[in-house]
């Protein structure tokens, strides 16, 4: 009996533990939510971009209409650069449940099976890269010279590039290094050089194109546009034909000897082309196009940082930052980082026609924005019938805003402690508007966070080879998320990631559409519900399938000319 009563009272007395225990940690969550919850709210204020004054003083001063169209907003914006504007936070509901969920998982040792992993990796590792391999003979390039300057930003000129070798080839011509036109919007002076190895470039393509550095000294003093050999991309159709440079640009380079496309950019077709001038094009981006060592170092430092500086390097690094890469080896599991891309600028969020939660002054601030940057946008609002927020949200037409963003990575399982490099600059709304990111996952970094004031100096001012460290870095890192299919850089990223991947470097790559329609339950969903839902919707943007007819061999290189099955 007595022996009975000992181990009852012993129970009691654990229980009464037990009860403690749970109470302190059921005290801790709630403490902890209520702290992330409240970070999220207090400081959600959506300031302005300060570039925004400044491009439309550029604008002025560089367009003959500007003064007429661009001073009656001059006053307009300064009123809305002065002070911070009230930002609703949207998915506050959400919000707290996910705060909530990541708590709880902190203290989990597993996450989803296939969070870090390709889920349909049997398959995808079958693809592996062959651009490299060349079954012609030189081109002499006896037909006169091809002069290039491509313009938009690091990926918009990769592009152009690419493009402009296989052009090169078509015609049997000699393609002078290429130039890049300096936009107003970058106001980056950066050349060819300055961002990529021109000599490993020439002698790469060597056994494909012949390049040279500059025109012959005969031909330098040839006035090109008197001459009619200077076109542009109003005198190209975007995605135009091999048959069209055949037919037009062929004469006009063998009766001047020299044409010069100004503007270059996504003017060649993806189909139908010739099955090796395809493969030429793969070679260009994912072989000939070498950083500067200049670039690679520092890149290379971003890596390492962000992997906390593992004693190995990952599956692309040799590829991506060359000699500065360190051995070849695993990668521990909790060395591991995300890379995102989260294309929320302010060009991005005024095209979209969409609203964001900041009220009649975003609506202000974005429609001067757009009465400077995109007055045809406008005209066509003017003209006809627009649909509404709401509705181009529901198609998946809208920027994920960092709220969303936030969201969808707790809903796919990353725990809080997850490692995050944010690719890009000058979010729109600046660093509050990154509160919801930045509370539920404190370790996210840019390149201006992991780098010193000297090691960024040299950058500062030029920003495609900025952009090229961003490029780099999160080509990487072991997991990839874009908010954004369309944007360029996300497209060339996650194409790179397939090349050199095999099937090991998973692209999370979400519906918006879908995605929209789950967030509409914000104030119904459950978060178990929330988690499944979000799941599924990534999980079936990552099947593996060959590049679809008319697409580009820079995101989709999974096919017969670029890899091989």
């Amino acid at each position: 009996m007595k022996k009975r009563l000992k181990m009852g009272l012993g129970f009691k007395i654990g229980s009464n533990r037990s009860r403690l225990v749970f109470v302190i940690l059921l005290a801790f969550f709630i403490l902890m939510n209520f702290w992330m919850l409240n970070r999220i709210q207090d400081s959600g204020h959506h300031v302005v971009v300060k570039g925004l004054l400044f491009k439309s003083k550029l604008f002025k001063s560089t367009t003959s209409h500007s003064s007429q169209v661009n001073l009656p907003f001059q006053e307009e914006l300064r009123k809305i650069a002065k002070g911070k504007k009230p930002h609703k936070t949207a998915y506050k509901r959400l919000l707290y449940k996910a705060a909530h969920a990541l708590a709880e998982n902190q203290y989990k040792s597993t996450e989803p099976k296939d969070l870090w992993m390709e889920p349909y990796h049997a398959v995808a590792s079958t693809w592996q890269p062959c651009a490299d391999q060349r079954v012609w003979k030189p081109s002499e390039g006896n037909n006169g010279y091809i002069m290039v300057t491509a313009n938009g930003g690091i990926n918009q000129q990769r592009v152009a590039v690419c493009n402009i070798v296989a052009v090169a080839r078509l015609l049997n011509a000699t393609l002078v290094i290429p130039n890049f036109m300096f936009s107003s919007v970058w106001r980056d002076t950066s050349q060819f050089g300055d961002i990529y190895q021109d000599d490993y470039f020439i002698d790469y393509l060597k056994p494909d194109i012949r390049i040279v550095k500059e025109l012959p000294k005969e031909l330098q003093s040839l006035d090109l546009e008197a001459i009619g050999s200077m076109v542009t991309d109003v005198d190209i159709a975007k995605e135009a034909k091999p048959s069209f440079y055949l037919k037009f640009i062929l004469p006009l380079l063998m009766k001047n000897r020299v044409v010069h496309f100004v503007g270059f950019g996504n003017r060649l077709a993806s189909d139908p082309i010739p099955y090796h001038l395809q493969r030429l094009r793969c070679r260009c981006n994912f072989h000939a196009l070498q950083f500067t060592p200049k670039i690679q170092a520092t890149a290379a430092l971003l890596i390492q940082r962000m992997r906390q500086n593992a004693t190995h390097s990952g599956v692309l690094d040799e590829n991506l930052v060359g000699p500065f890469a360190k051995p070849k080896g695993k990668v521990k599991k909790d060395l591991r980082y995300l890379a995102l891309h989260l294309r929320f600028e302010i060009d991005m969020v005024a095209h979209s026609l969409c609203e964001f939660g900041g009220g009649e002054e975003e609506k202000k601030e974005l429609q001067a924005y757009r009465e400077i940057h995109f007055p045809g946008l406008l005209e066509l609002n003017n003209t006809s019938k627009i649909p509404s927020s709401e509705r181009l949200k529901a198609e998946g037409l809208c920027p994920l805003m960092p709220e969303e963003t936030v969201l969808m990575l707790a809903g796919l399982g990353f725990k809080r402690d997850t490692r995050i490099f944010l690719a890009g600059s000058h979010i729109y709304g600046g660093k509050s508007r990154l509160n919801a990111l930045t509370t539920l996952f404190p370790n996210m970094f840019t390149k201006e966070d992991l780098l010193s004031s000297s090691e960024i100096q040299p950058f500062l001012n030029y920003s495609s080879q900025l952009a090229a460290l961003d490029f780099i870095t999160s080509i990487a890192s072991d997991v990839f998320a874009m908010t954004d299919s369309g944007s360029q850089l996300s497209s060339l990223v996650s194409g790179y990631r397939v090349y050199y991947g095999g099937g090991k470097m998973p692209t999370i790559r979400p519906n918006k559409r879908r995605l929209a329609d789950i967030f509409m339950k914000n104030n119904t969903i459950e978060w178990k519900v929330f988690e499944t839902r979000i799941r599924k919707a990534v999980r079936q943007n990552k099947r593996v399938f060959s590049r679809p007819v008319g697409r580009s061999v820079y995101r989709y290189p999974r096919c017969n000319e670029c890899m091989c099955n």
